[in-house]
């Protein structure tokens, strides 16, 4: 449990009440809750519960298994027998397919050791934003439910309010996206198929 789990359950009824209000009576043209809307395309209530799923600590072994499986390519390559007693086409033919394996499997950056530990970084990337989304969201709704607008919203339906609450948490959500997105743009190569 972090904090995030801890404020989520306090925050939930403003965050319905922020979403029932948008979606009724919606917010002031020029509002910055709407920008924050076509970044996420999630009211706020949703959005939260989207961050809310992401689970890092299911990702921790992933990243050991990776690296693992790269240290046992590196292993299996070098423990390719070479061609000691052999002569002639057939060792030739065979030292030079035991050579495109080695590549293959440990060696420049398109091997299978290098793919998998490129994987193994991307994966801990992926577990320290999620960790940091989820702690910038904490904080974000720790702020929201002392804040004047949840005041102002648990005392009347104030749109103007609603949407002050949404855009900030929105925001929020918006700027890990944007991280999560680099991350991945960043990692495309790794969905390509190594070269044969």
């Amino acid at each position: 449990m972090d904090r995030l789990d801890s404020v989520i359950a306090a925050a939930a009824p403003l965050l319905t009440r922020v979403d029932d209000l948008l979606g009724t009576a919606g917010a002031p043209a020029d509002h910055e809750v709407w920008r924050q809307l076509r970044r996420v395309r999630l009211l706020p209530g949703d959005a939260v519960r989207t961050v809310a799923a992401l689970r890092p600590g299911e990702f921790d072994d992933a990243v050991e298994l990776l690296r693992a499986d790269a240290r046992s390519c590196a292993d299996v390559a070098a423990g390719l027998p070479p061609p000691v007693a052999w002569e002639g086409e057939a060792a030739d033919a065979y030292a030079e397919l035991r050579g495109r394996v080695a590549d293959r499997l440990s060696g420049d950056g398109e091997s299978l050791d290098e793919r998998l530990e490129a994987s193994a970084d991307l994966a801990q990337a992926l577990i320290e934003w999620m960790t940091r989304a989820r702690t910038d969201l904490a904080v974000a709704l720790a702020a929201v439910l002392v804040s004047e607008e949840a005041l102002a919203l648990a005392a009347d339906d104030v749109p103007e309010a609603a949407a002050g609450v949404g855009a900030y948490v929105l925001r929020t959500i918006a700027e890990r996206y944007a991280e999560a997105d680099d991350l991945l743009q960043a990692s495309v190569g790794l969905a390509e198929a190594i070269p044969m």
